[in-house]
């Protein structure tokens, strides 16, 4: 066994960790601090892994959002079984789980969220020699681009916000493909290693059934 419990970093709250399993990055708190919450959120978390992005989002937000509830999905058991027991080390009564694939979702998902949250396996190819359990958190190799914008469109309400992370030179796909599902690019964030240099990441809010138009927020150097 090798879990390990470490700080959040906000109000002495805590998350689970394996170190042998896929450990969440800053892509993750990035994004936990790039999507806006709203009162009485109906919150999705996809491709939740052991649960970063949500548990940081609740954690920033709990304070001065009232009624925040949150839905995790994730396929992987190890990793969903992590994020169940940070729900409970913290006492969040306002987390549900759900195990499985995001193609798969059950019909009482439809229309229920009011934002997603999503920071997905952007990378393309195979594992090489990457431990299987650790590639599928990075690499498309069981959902793609196409099938989670299919996922963000059954799952969010009429003018429901999606906020997720991707890579930088893959933002003209992203945007078309969200366009494709009625989910219309609303805020774009990039991210860069250091001053000077091209954003390798972009943070993405977009909203179901929402009419053209697009902020480009100042770079992150992250």
């Amino acid at each position: 066994m090798s879990e390990v419990i470490e700080e959040m970093g906000i109000d002495g709250l805590k998350i689970v960790q394996d170190d042998a399993l896929y450990r969440f990055t800053s892509d993750s708190v990035l994004l936990s601090r790039f999507a806006r919450a709203k009162h009485g959120d109906e919150v999705a978390d996809f491709c939740a892994g052991s649960g970063i992005v949500a548990f940081h989002f609740y954690a920033l937000n709990r304070k001065t959002k009232n009624k925040l509830r949150f839905t995790l999905f994730e396929m992987q058991e190890s990793l969903f079984a992590l994020s169940q027991k940070t729900a409970a080390l913290n006492g969040f009564d306002n987390f549900s789980f759900c195990l499985g694939k995001l193609q798969e979702l059950p019909e009482r998902y439809r229309e229920k969220f009011s934002l997603v949250l999503c920071n997905p396996p952007y990378e393309r190819g195979g594992f090489e020699n990457d431990d299987y359990e650790k590639a599928v958190c990075r690499k498309e190799l069981t959902i793609r681009l196409e099938e989670l914008a299919k996922a963000f469109a059954f799952a969010l309400k009429f003018g429901g916000r999606v906020a997720l992370v991707h890579r930088a030179d893959r933002l003209a796909e992203v945007c078309y493909t969200l366009k494709s599902h009625n989910l219309e690019v609303k805020r774009v964030q990039p991210v860069a290693g250091k001053t000077g240099v091209k954003p390798y990441l972009v943070l993405i809010e977009a909203v179901k059934g929402g009419k053209p138009a697009c902020e480009l927020l100042p770079t992150i150097i992250n």
